[in-house]
Parts: structure tokens; C-alpha cells; sequence
């Protein structure tokens, strides 16, 4: 069942005519003959929108009983066991009682959809998710019920419903959208000028970026190649604290701002894996990025303003989005932080914005130790203590006149083991161990300033001094091992737990998973390659980053998969540890691949399991339809030139025009194979030139009997950009199509009219109709709907008129006809600068 078409009417602030706007639409569509309910309105006792509803049928409500209130909420099951062909349903962003089927309305929308039903419903900009923060700073009212960007953005038609402040205020004064009692309290606060000014803009933008999201893809369904304004590309950096949404939400309403913005929410894990991060938090962080239609990013990185910087760069980002420190003063003698660092090393080439919060200075706790891999930086100051500490601990203590006594001296050069152990691992615990043994004898031990020990205690405590000393830089160095392979292990778990979600969900983009591969290992390129042999060429199957390697041994890194496959990486030289979640990787590159190509061959299985098809109706086609006129052809000929029957003129005239009326029939079904086999093949190529409908469509009417149609182009319509020949095919077999299935004494309706920069052309015919499920199929070959006569045609006219419109850039669709029949309606592109106006429609007193 093909999933139902959502409209939805969006609105600045309540009140501006959503409702009456949906309403009146309604209205319009049943006297099209359109089946089409109300599910849920509310008119909040307005009068003009309640009148409004007189006329539509409304399904029942669905009582629910909450906290001894009752409440009406829309009967989901009601509308589906009533199957219309449209559904209003207003406010989507409604929260629904407890107890009701889902907790959302735009929840209850989405299953009317799936079961094919279109929805026209209503929302206001304020209740879009990326817009809560900024609509609670301009109103100074937080929107409880909100819905996620992705559903208004999913929508099939977004239409505005603006209305200045002014208006909106005066139509408030004027008691037209709430009680009086209610009147000056909300023009004194939510309804100010100010706010609603605020307001309108954000409706005009968000929607101007919807328009330019229908632009792009128009220009990608039609295969225009023009060059674009730079995408904005916005990263957000997270660390998986409660900063993180509101960065996202100010990421989101930055990038509304520019066609085409990109928004990546990337989250930096130290490669030994140990992180301060919450794993619930970033799971609703990715949720919210998702929502709002970004990407979120994984990376590992043991030095995280380089990470994120080159992670930005590597996605050629604009801009990068970071939170204010959450340290508090006294935890800066760690170092600036990542976002001074990051500003201080972004460049000229790309901005860096610092968004303030709410936990702002409020302490992110102490910094962890990293493990085992210390660093060069750790293992210095390390090598600093072990040496140098004992030395200057020596110092003091001997400028000292009464020092704390040598049991004290040894627990103070114990610190000071275990200090180096704790920075630079067992080598510098070691090396102090061994100097703050001399020192300890050299200088505190009687004799001093020999290292020879008088008392044989002194010597036992210099021995049990060193070997406590090593016993703990081994304990400490082993626990720092340990917690690294703990933390890596976790770390190793997390990608192969993002990765083996990935499979479950079935992705199946190949250069997606390869940036994802170059992302977590900080590469510069990723290749998979292949080979038939081993004798054979590599050849690369896919890659992503600049100058990608052409052989696994011009790799800096390489992992085979199999015999002739292997995955190349080029950037860095990687540990041996890395290598196992590596090969995880190119095992599923190598399962994407195959998966890719598996779909490829279905996709040709298909194509030839259709061209078949049409091969066998083919071969029926010529068995009958084209035999019977060829059949009476050569019947009449045969007639006319027997020698044993002497015909009358009038009985050799009826003979000769049956004979004409079979060489017509055979060339129009001969022409429409002809068509049929270009349009398969793509060898229709359409001179397109500009032209009026009045001098194509009178010609097209030439096939078909006087005085079955009525024809209606008004000379104000512009010209449009066609083939002439293709337009007079196409209009040719849909009219003839129309008076076929006409009954006796209907004429078929052929009318033209302007639409905004298109002109639509409509054949509209009084016959049975054809269902709502039939009306893509009878647009298939070789499909004759109904009882049609074998003999009528071989069913490829609307099929070629509908690959003859597609390649002039046009649609061509099908509708009821008001009043019973069908409707075949085809949209031509008018000629930009051309489009004349009509007389213009009454104006509407819209409350």
C-alpha cells in the first residue's frame, strides 16, 4: 500500500487561520468529489472557523478518562476502520491523554499515513523541537509539546499561513480568536508586537529553507548540473555532558539560516577509552542530532582539540560549535581547556563559536588518568620526579636543623617513588628507587657522607626502603596496564557494538562505512581493493579522502579480506592492537560490497524479468490486436478482387474505408510499439522549443470523432517549453484514451489553465472511473482497464504518454473526475517571463 501524502499548514503563533485555512481546503476537495473527513478539529469556539465544519463528516471521538476529567482525543482506530482518502487532524504537535494509543498526535498521523490515508493537519513554529530554546528567549515560555523537525520536514506540501502582527492583534481585539476576558492579558504579554514580529520571522525562515530543500531536489531529479553556493558545514563538539543539546539546538537554528547547511555532532573518545562521558546522554544527544536532521559522529583521539580540528577539516567544515568550560577556576592549572585551544588553532579558514549554558564553570570533576600510554609529556615530568625529586627532596631535608628523623626520611623518598611511578610508569619509579637509596645512605645514614652503614638497621631499612619502592612502582605500573586494557577493550567494544549496528540495519552505502573506518582511526584516505587473481591488477571498489592508494603495498596500513580483496589506509602507521577492530571493518566493507552489488543484480533481474514481460504481451499484442485489423484487410481485399461477385459502387466503397480504418488502426497500435520500444531503449531525445497550447492541442484532436470534445485554452495562458511532435502524441493518445471510455453522448472536457509558473492541461471524460489503487497501473504497458475489448488497443497510450511528458519535463497524472469519471491531468513548465495573469480570485475574509 503506498504510504499516505501529509500537508501541513504551519503557522507564527495561534490564530493567524490554520484551521480555517484546512477547513476551507477540505471543502474545496469534496466538491472535487474528494472522500475526505474530519478527525480531529478543535475551533476553539470561534465562530467562523466553527461554521466551517458544518458540511464535513466528522468521525467520533475517543473518551478518556484522566484524574476524574474526560477527555476527547482522536479515534485512531475509527479513521482507519473509515478509510478516507484525506483525514484533517489539527494540532500535530498535541500531546495525548494517558491512556491513549500513542502518546503524540504527529504518532497517530504517522499511522494514517502508513495505511495509505493522506493527512492535512496544522502546527506552529513554535512547536518545532530545534526552535524550544530560542522561542523561550524571545516569549520567555518554554513549548512543552513539541515535534521533532524530521516529521514537519518529511512533509509531502508545507504551506504558510502568514498574517502580519498588526492584523493578528487587531483580529484579537476584534474577539475573534479569544474571549474578551482573555483579550488584554494576551496582547500585553504573548501576543506583543515584538514577539509576534520574532515570530514571523522564524516561520519565513524555516520555510524558505524547506523551499530550497524542494529546489535541490528537483534540480537532482532532473539531472541539473549548475553550480552551488558553498554548504555551510557546522561541527559540534560534545563531551557527553548536559551542555550538549543546547549546542545542537544553536548548531540547528545556525545552519537554518543558510541554504544547504550541514550540521555533524562529533563526540571525541580517547583511545585508551576511558571517558567521563555519559553513555544514556549521548545516546539522546544522537537522537536530537538525528532529529534534526545531522549526522553524528564517533571518533577516537587521545588529543582532542587536534582531533576535532582535524576531524573539521576533514569534512571541510566552516564553522565548529563548542560549550563554554564546564572547569571551575582552579581546575584551569590543567591547561586552557579545548575550546581556547581549538580557537587558538582553528586559523582564518574557519570560525569557532563558544555557546554559553547553564552548567557553565559548575566543575567537571578531576581528570583521569590516561593508562599505560602516558605520552611524551607524562613520561618528562616523570623522569623529572624520579631523578630530580629525590635530589631536591635531599636538599631541604639536609638544610634542615633538625630533620624529621630517618624513618621520616625514607617515607618522604617513598612519596616521592611512588610519585614517579604515578607519572611516568615503572623505568622512572625504578630510577628514583636506586637514587633515593644512595642519597638516603650517602647523606642521612651514619656515617654520613659515605656510603658505607655503620648500624645494621640503617642498612635493612635502606633494603626494605628499595624494595618496597619497587614493589609499588610495579604495583602501580601493573594497575595502569591493566586499566588500559580494561579501557581498550571497552573502547574496542563500543565500535564493534556501532558497527555490528550497523549491519543490523541493514546500510548498505559503502563510501559511508569507509569515512566512518578513516574517521576512527584518524586516516587521511581509505580504499577498498580488489582483484580477479592473483595475477590480475588491483582496482578499487570504493574510497574515500584525497589520493587514495592504488596497491595494499602503497599502504601505510593494510588489512586483506579474503584472498583478492583487501582494505588500504593511508595517513599513519597503526598499533598491532588497532588491527583486530581494523579487520572487523574491512569484513563488513567486503559484506556491503557484495550486499551492493547484490542489489545491482536484482535491479537488472528486474529490468529483464520486466522487459520479458512486455516481450510476452508483446507477442500476445501481435498474436490478436494486430491480426484482427490485418485479418479485415486482407478480407476486403480479398473481396474486391474476386472475380465471381460484382460489387455495387457503394459495397466497393464500404469495402475500400474498412480496409482505411484497418491501415489506421495498424498504424496507430504500430506507432505506439514503435514509441514503446524508444522510450525503453532512451532514445527519445525532445527538441524542446517554446510554444502556444492553442497550436498543439487542436492538431492532437484530429484522431478522434467531431464533436466528442470540448476544447477550452484561454489565449492568456503563457507559452510553454515542449516538443511540439512528443506534446501531440502524448495529448493525441490521452484524449483518445478519454473518448473511448466516454459514454454515448459525453463529450470528453479538454481545458488548460495557469498554475503558478506551470500550465496544467486536463482531460476529464464521464465514465466509470478507475480506483484510487488503479490509477499509477493503467499508466503500465500493456494495461487495458476494465472489460475493454480485445481489438481496442494493445494498452500502451497512456504509457507513452507518460514517458513522452517525463522527458519533456512534465507529469502527467490521474484523478476522479467531479461527478463521476476520470480526470488525466498534465503539467507542462510555463516559459520563465511569460506568465500572464488571469483575472484575479475573490479575496477571502480569512478569521
Amino acid at each position: 500500500m503506498a504510504r499516505g501524502k501529509l500537508r501541513i499548514y504551519l503557522g507564527a503563533a495561534p490564530g493567524v487561520g490554520k484551521t480555517y485555512a484546512m477547513l476551507s481546503e477540505a471543502h474545496r476537495r469534496v466538491e472535487r468529489g474528494t472522500d475526505c473527513v474530519v478527525a480531529f478539529v478543535e475551533h476553539h469556539e470561534r465562530p467562523r472557523t466553527e461554521v466551517l465544519l458544518h458540511g464535513l463528516e466528522q468521525i467520533r471521538r475517543r473518551d478518556i478518562a484522566y484524574r476524574s476529567t474526560v477527555f476527547s482525543e482522536m479515534d485512531v482506530d475509527a479513521v482507519l476502520e473509515r478509510a478516507p482518502a484525506v483525514a484533517l487532524v489539527d494540532e500535530l504537535a498535541h500531546t495525548n491523554v494517558p491512556g491513549s494509543r500513542n502518546a503524540k498526535r504527529w504518532q497517530d498521523v504517522e499511522e494514517l499515513l502508513r495505511a495509505g490515508i493522506d493527512v492535512i493537519s496544522t502546527v506552529n513554529i513554535q512547536h518545532l523541537e530545534s526552535l524550544g530554546d530560542v522561542v523561550e528567549s524571545i516569549t520567555g515560555v518554554r513549548q512543552q509539546e513539541t515535534i521533532p523537525d524530521e516529521v514537519a520536514r518529511r512533509a509531502d506540501q508545507i504551506e504558510l499561513v502568514d498574517m502580519s502582527p498588526q492584523a493578528l492583534r487587531r483580529r484579537m481585539a476584534h474577539g475573534n480568536v479569544y474571549r474578551s476576558d482573555k483579550v488584554d492579558a494576551a496582547l500585553s504579554n504573548y501576543f506583543r508586537p515584538g514577539n509576534l514580529t520574532a515570530l514571523r520571522e522564524l516561520a519565513l525562515l524555516w520555510v524558505a529553507d524547506r523551499v530550497d530543500e524542494y529546489l535541490q531536489q528537483y534540480r537532482g531529479e532532473h539531472d541539473i548540473r549548475t553550480t552551488w553556493q558553498a554548504r555551510e558545514r557546522i561541527v559540534v563538539g560534545l563531551t557527553g555532558g548536559p551542555e550538549g543539546r543546547t549546542l545542537i539546538r544553536r548548531a540547528s537554528r545556525m545552519a537554518a539560516k543558510g541554504s544547504g547547511s550541514e550540521i555533524l555532532a562529533v563526540y571525541i573518545a580517547r583511545s585508551d577509552g576511558l571517558t567521563s562521558a555519559s553513555p544514556k546522554e549521548l545516546a539522546v544527544q544522537r537522537t536530537l542530532v538525528e532529529d534534526l536532521g545531522g549526522t553524528f559522529h564517533h571518533v577516537i583521539g587521545d588529543d582532542i582539540p587536534s582531533a576535532l580540528l582535524a576531524f573539521a577539516r576533514g569534512v571541510n567544515a566552516t564553522q565548529v560549535v563548542l560549550g563554554s568550560s564546564r572547569r571551575k577556576t582552579w581546575q584551569y592549572i590543567y591547561g586552557p581547556g579545548v575550546g581556547a585551544t581549538v580557537a587558538r588553532e582553528s586559523g582564518p579558514d574557519l570560525d569557532v563559536h563558544i555557546v554559553t549554558h547553564e552548567a557553565v564553570a559548575k566543575g567537571r570533576g578531576l581528570p583521569i588518568a590516561r593508562g599505560a600510554r602516558l605520552g611524551r609529556t607524562r613520561i618528562i615530568w616523570g623522569w623529572a620526579v624520579g631523578v630530580g625529586g629525590p635530589a631536591l627532596l635531599t636538599l631541604v631535608l639536609y638544610g634542615m636543623e633538625n630533620g624529621p628523623g630517618l624513618a621520616n626520611d625514607v617515607l618522604l623518598f617513598l612519596f616521592m617513588t611512588v610519585t614517579a611511578a604515578l607519572l611516568g610508569g615503572l623505568a622512572p619509579a625504578l630510577a628514583s628507587a636506586a637514587v633515593g637509596s644512595m642519597l638516603l645512605n650517602y647523606w642521612f645514614t651514619p656515617p654520613t657522607h659515605t656510603l658505607t652503614v655503620q648500624d645494621p638497621e640503617n642498612f635493612v631499612a635502606i633494603v626494605i626502603f628499595f624494595a618496597v619502592a619497587v614493589a609499588v612502582a610495579s604495583v602501580v605500573d601493573l594497575a595502569a596496564r591493566r586499566t588500559h586494557q580494561a579501557a581498550r577493550l571497552r573502547a574496542e567494544s563500543e565500535i564493534l557494538s556501532a558497527l555490528a549496528g550497523s549491519v543490523l540495519r541493514g546500510e548498505t552505502a559503502l563510501d559511508a562505512l569507509l569515512e566512518r573506518v578513516r574517521e576512527t582511526f584518524g586516516m587521511e584516505s581509505v580504499a577498498l581493493l580488489e582483484r580477479q587473481s592473483d595475477v590480475d591488477p588491483w582496482t578499487c571498489a570504493g574510497s574515500v579522502g584525497p589520493a587514495p592508494v592504488a596497491r595494499p603495498d602503497d599502504a601505510d596500513v593494510d588489512m586483506p579480506v579474503g584472498d583478492h580483496m583487501a582494505l588500504a589506509l593511508s595517513g599513519r602507521v597503526l598499533p598491532a592492537e588497532d588491527r583486530r577492530v581494523l579487520g572487523a571493518f574491512a569484513a563488513q566493507a567486503a559484506v556491503v560490497l557484495d550486499r551492493q552489488r547484490l542489489v545491482g543484480e536484482a535491479e537488472a533481474a528486474r529490468r529483464l524479468a520486466e522487459g520479458n514481460r512486455i516481450r510476452t504481451a508483446l507477442l500476445a499484442a501481435v498474436s490478436h490486436d494486430l491480426r484482427t485489423p490485418l485479418a479485415a484487410i486482407k478480407a476486403a481485399v480479398s473481396s474486391l478482387r474476386s472475380d465471381d461477385v460484382s460489387w455495387s459502387e457503394e459495397d466497393e466503397a464500404e469495402l475500400l474505408a474498412g480496409i482505411e480504418d484497418g491501415a489506421d488502426r495498424l498504424d496507430h497500435l504500430v506507432g505506439n510499439l514503435l514509441d514503446m520500444s524508444r522510450l525503453q531503449t532512451g532514445t527519445v531525445t525532445p527538441l524542446i522549443r517554446e510554444i502556444d497550447l492553442d497550436e498543439v492541442v487542436p492538431m492532437a484532436l484530429g484522431g478522434v470523432p467531431e464533436g466528442s470534445v470540448d476544447l477550452d485554452i484561454p489565449e492568456t495562458l503563457p507559452m510553454v517549453a515542449v516538443d511540439p511532435g512528443l506534446l501531440e502524441r502524448a495529448v493525441a493518445n490521452i484524449v483518445e484514451n478519454a473518448v473511448k471510455y466516454s459514454p454515448d453522448g459525453e463529450r470528453v472536457t479538454v481545458a488548460a489553465s495557469t498554475l503558478g509558473e506551470r500550465v496544467e492541461l486536463r482531460v476529464a471524460d464521464r465514465g466509470r472511473g478507475v480506483p484510487d489503487e488503479g490509477k499509477e497501473r493503467i499508466f503500465e504497458p500493456f494495461q487495458r482497464y476494465g472489460d475493454a475489448p480485445r481489438g481496442a488497443g494493445v494498452g500502451l497510450g497512456l504509457a507513452v504518454a507518460r514517458g513522452f511528458v517525463d522527458s519533456m519535463g512534465g507529469t502527467l497524472g490521474a484523478e476522479d473526475t467531479p461527478g463521476g469519471g476520470l480526470t488525466m491531468v498534465l503539467t507542462l513548465r510555463a516559459v520563465p517571463g511569460q506568465v500572464r495573469d488571469g483575472p484575479a480570485p475573490p479575496e477571502q475574509d480569512i478569521p
